[in-house]
């Protein structure tokens, strides 16, 4: 039988899960994450997330959406809160959710990426606004990336701003953060020794070459560097080339997060082109 709680205090649980939306720690330590919105709590449903627990108000009729998806996270908790709240939660202050997700952090495992010949991971680099990971993981979804990896010390991919800026493509696609570039770099040795041929790359606006002069097919991965300091030495040296994105007009660069899905489009073009 599911188990149905009732809050109408902001009692510990409830402060627990407000913390949740700005302290990257609590969400570690609690080993889960609130997901607002409909498109990403369907996603993180359809791909087979651990969903703990499902909010929504007290007495407050359900769409058939929130009943399929109550019926579909059938061993999530239920939990009615009082209307004032569920806005709390909802993270927006013009509208209140009918329906909040908890659901549970996977692990930061790279076995999680798929390895295959033409596997293309988007590696981000120290990345510091939540909006531009959600962002990239967004273009990897949607072109085609086996896999998006941050590195370093960054932004949380599972801040709440990320997860909607992704529009639940976080459901979609593996993320995987890893402390190092030294982690990738074993497990791409790794993948190497099993045969596979992986090229790394890296994007610079002074790169050695064009992005669309150099072969984006087969097995690659693709860094990204942090948004105002680029690459890192670490990662410069690791990278078997460096391409640039060619720009005019008076901007000086791009967002990394625009850069990030130009070099995706430029990936799945060749790609598409070469089938």
């Amino acid at each position: 039988m599911v188990k149905t709680l009732r809050i109408t205090t902001r009692n510990a649980t409830f402060q627990q899960w407000l913390a949740m939306l700005s302290n990257r720690n609590k969400r570690q330590r609690a080993s889960e994450f609130i997901v607002q919105g409909v498109r990403p709590i369907s996603l993180a449903v359809e791909h087979g997330w651990h969903v703990r627990a499902l909010l929504f108000a007290e007495e407050q009729a359900l769409s058939h959406w929130a009943h399929a998806i109550l019926n579909r996270a059938s061993t999530a908790v239920r939990v009615t809160l009082a209307p004032d709240l569920l806005h709390e939660l909802g993270g927006k202050d013009e509208e209140s959710p009918e329906l909040l997700a908890v659901v549970g952090l996977p692990e930061d495992d790279l076995s999680r990426i798929p390895v295959s010949p033409d596997m293309l991971i988007l590696v981000f680099d120290r990345p510091a606004t939540p909006g531009n990971i959600g962002t990239l993981i967004r273009s990897a979804d949607a072109l085609g990336a086996s896999g998006v990896v941050i590195t370093g010390h960054a932004a949380d991919p599972y801040d709440p701003k990320a997860v909607r800026a992704s529009t639940g493509s976080l459901f979609a696609v593996p993320v995987v953060r890893v402390a190092s570039h030294r982690d990738l770099l074993d497990w791409a040795t790794a993948i190497r020794a099993r045969g596979t041929a992986l090229e790394i790359l890296g994007t610079d606006e002074h790169g050695t070459h064009d992005i669309a002069e150099h072969d984006l097919t087969g097995a690659k991965i693709i860094v990204i560097g942090n948004e105002t300091q680029g690459l890192s030495a670490a990662w410069r040296d690791a990278c078997e080339q460096t391409l640039r994105i060619p720009i005019g007009g008076s901007a000086s660069s791009l967002n990394a997060a625009a850069a990030g899905t130009i070099v995706l489009y430029e990936a799945a073009r060749q790609r598409a082109r070469g089938r």
